[in-house]
């Protein structure tokens, strides 16, 4: 029972006073002047006065609040290293057990570290659980947080947490774990395809050990050197980026015996390729309408180095001029296709044809070239049918297709071959999925016959339009029309010339995302998904192996033409291995190298600050340093807020005086017929002394 007085005035506040203050003056005077009656005047004023003050008193019922005890359990993957996960278990039970005998906590348990996005898989964030477990709470309840992790917090702030109450910290794992691990010091982002590429990385073993060590070096899963490093140093490494786009480096140590794992014995880098620009030469064999379309594309390219010629004067075109008094650049034949001819990604033959300003011994350098590894672009006009077409010189060793002869005037709209329709150069070109396409028309084919490679468009009468083939280790490119230029100017509304010409060129010039058969992986949060680009109609499933060691197959459902997908849910962080067909891909789902994995070595160093800082205390679960030694846990005290809260084998939690309101009695003290009888004694006892 809890009782107090209150006041209810039957009048105003003012109105009280300004009857009271008179009447108490008056009756104050006739004390000071000992009159006659004074004193049962005063008892009758302080009557009065009671009487309009109308004292109440007051009986609160209350009910006691509990206070709220946070269990921070830690499910990480750390945790389950070794006999964490069982001695976390048991001392979760355990606690659980011992709090339940006490009325006052309100015990809440949060497990944290097992939700599926991925930055809560690859950092331990017991501090961010612990504030979600008390944000409905006020800070008078909070009675304590107890932590059960092998120490590794991520989150852990360097002095004391956001609330006043003790914390206290058990630690899982034994005070002599070993483990060494690698990590990069210094990995840039990107690097220049061909070039080598300088990283640093480090070595470091919990028991700051020296010493060499074997370091293999792998490139997109192939080991490429094997290096002998310092434990504890800074070691150098030079990588060379293979290709264009994603490249994962990574780099592997063995597993030392008694190592507590393996898992962060790799470090892995992602580094994207980028390629030095382009060198593309173009020869235009005579000015003409869709020249400038090809110049300009090639030139709004940043990555591409253009060189261009025009063949304006001949040589059967002399007419008798010096040399020296043309304003025309001699054509450097032997510079451009017998000494720099490997410096070039791509050559383009715009309606050229053979005239004797290149040799014939130079279209064998030109086939050469392409057998190496070139590329070769034919951009045919009627030239190519007629009787000086370079189909008739040494370079029909790397054409893929010879003239018939015939040029076809007649009006059509391009369209995709069935393998056009799956072939990543003309794929999804703007426009062509109508009938007819959504562009303008042409007006001229050069027909070929026994066409080679890939025709992906087709002209008038359905005759082959662009060929796409391979020569050697070069590739080669041939498009039977010269009328390109009407998309560019927009005629009957234009075409897709930039996206088609462009593609043309960085296909013919190797580009990894024009590959018709390419597997690529990317992980996206905790998602592995899987694109495949193929020609075939069905690629079958896809094959995936963890890093773990499990091996996963995955259907991969059409997209679009030519284009397979697949993801899969995974809760393991690292590098996958993807195979179908005869094609493989890395992926690494997760943060790269995730502080998680970093350092798993139990420790009681990091949660020592903020615990400390609130009274509390750190103490391992066990100490000994067998793996499958007892847990052993500390009494659990109930302290007032003001008391210490550790002890050598036990742990303190701070109980509240806060309540809750049930009811209230009020009892009146001159409420009735008392409170008048009181009144009418004390003015008749005045009066009748006055009337004497």
């Amino acid at each position: 029972m809890n009782w107090s007085i209150s006041f209810e005035p039957l009048i105003s506040w003012p109105l009280l006073a300004l009857v009271l203050v008179p009447l108490a003056l008056l009756a104050l005077v006739g004390l000071w002047f000992r009159q006659r009656g004074g004193v049962l005047r005063f008892v009758a004023l302080l009557a009065l006065a009671a009487a309009l003050f109308n004292p109440v008193f007051l009986n609160e019922e209350r009910e006691p609040l509990k206070s709220v005890v946070a269990l921070i359990v830690d499910r990480s993957q750390s945790q389950d290293i070794g006999d964490r996960t069982r001695q976390t278990d048991e001392a979760v039970a355990g606690l659980q057990q011992r709090l339940g005998r006490f009325k006052q906590f309100d015990v809440r348990v949060v497990e944290a570290g097992k939700s599926d996005a991925a930055e809560e898989r690859t950092e331990t964030r017991l501090f961010g659980a612990l504030e979600g477990a008390f944000r409905d709470v006020p800070p008078s309840r909070i009675g304590g947080a107890i932590m059960i992790t092998d120490g590794e917090v991520h989150d852990a702030p360097p002095g004391a947490p956001d609330f006043n109450a003790p914390l206290h910290a058990l630690i899982t794992g034994n005070d002599h774990e070993k483990d060494r691990r690698i990590r990069f010091e210094n990995a840039p982002r990107f690097g220049i395809v061909g070039k080598p590429l300088d990283m640093t990385y480090r070595v470091i073993s919990t028991e700051n050990e020296t010493g060499p060590v074997d370091v293999r070096v792998s490139v997109n899963g192939e080991q490429v050197a094997v290096e002998h490093a310092t434990v504890g140093q800074a070691m150098p490494l030079q990588v060379t980026i293979p290709g264009a786009g994603r490249n994962i480096i990574e780099l592997a140590i063995d597993r030392e015996p008694g190592e507590l794992t393996d898992t962060n014995n790799r470090a892995i880098a992602l580094v994207d390729g980028i390629r030095e620009n382009l060198r593309v030469l173009l020869v235009s064999g005579e000015p003409h309408a869709g020249e400038r379309t090809w110049r300009n594309l090639l030139k709004s390219d940043a990555s591409v180095d253009l060189v261009h010629f025009t063949i304006l004067r001949p040589p059967e075109k002399q007419d008798g001029t010096p040399i020296n008094e043309l304003s025309l650049i001699a054509f450097p034949t032997r510079e451009l296709f017998v000494e720099k001819i490997k410096d070039f990604d791509l050559i383009i033959f715009d309606r050229y044809q053979h005239r004797d300003v290149l040799p014939i011994l130079y279209y064998d350098y030109i086939s050469e070239y392409v057998e190496k590894g070139g590329a070769l672009l034919i951009a045919a006009g009627p030239e190519y049918a007629g009787e000086a077409s370079i189909a008739r010189t040494p370079l029909m060793s790397a054409l893929p297709a010879m003239p018939t002869g015939e040029v076809v005037e007649k009006a059509f709209y391009p369209r995709l071959t069935e393998l056009g329709q799956r072939h990543p150069v003309t794929r999804g070109l703007d426009g062509s999925a109508t009938e007819p396409p959504h562009w303008s028309r042409w007006f001229r084919t050069i027909g070929v016959q026994n066409p080679q490679g890939e025709v992906v468009m087709k002209g008038a009468d359905n005759r082959p339009l662009l060929l796409l083939d391979r020569k050697g280790e070069g590739r080669v490119g041939m498009l039977l029309s010269d009328q390109g230029w009407l998309w560019a100017r927009g005629f009957e509304g234009g075409g897709p010339h930039v996206q088609l010409y462009r593609r043309i060129a960085h296909w013919l010039m190797k580009e990894p995302e024009l590959e018709e058969e390419r597997l690529t992986a990317e992980g996206r949060g905790m998602v592995l998904e899987i694109r495949r680009q193929t020609m075939a109609d069905d690629p079958g499933p896809a094959q995936i192996i963890t890093p773990s060691g499990k091996t996963v197959t995955v259907k991969l459902d059409k997209s679009e033409p030519g284009v397979f997908l697949g993801s899969v849910q995974t809760n393991e962080i690292g590098l996958f291995q993807v195979a179908n067909g005869d094609l493989t891909a890395l992926a690494h789902v997760g943060p790269v190298n995730a502080p998680e994995f970093a350092d798993v070595v139990s420790t009681e160093n990091r949660l020592r600050a903020p615990a400390e800082a609130t009274g509390g205390s750190v103490r391992r679960l066990a100490s000994s340093t067998a793996l499958g030694s007892d847990v052993t846990l500390p009494s659990i005290v109930p302290v007032r807020s003001a008391g210490e809260a550790s002890g050598s084998d036990w742990i303190g939690l701070r109980t509240t005086d806060d309540s809750v309101l049930k009811a209230v009695s009020r009892v009146p003290l001159f409420g009735g017929f008392l409170g008048l009888g009181l009144l009418l004694l004390a003015m008749g006892s005045m009066w009748y002394r006055e009337g004497r």
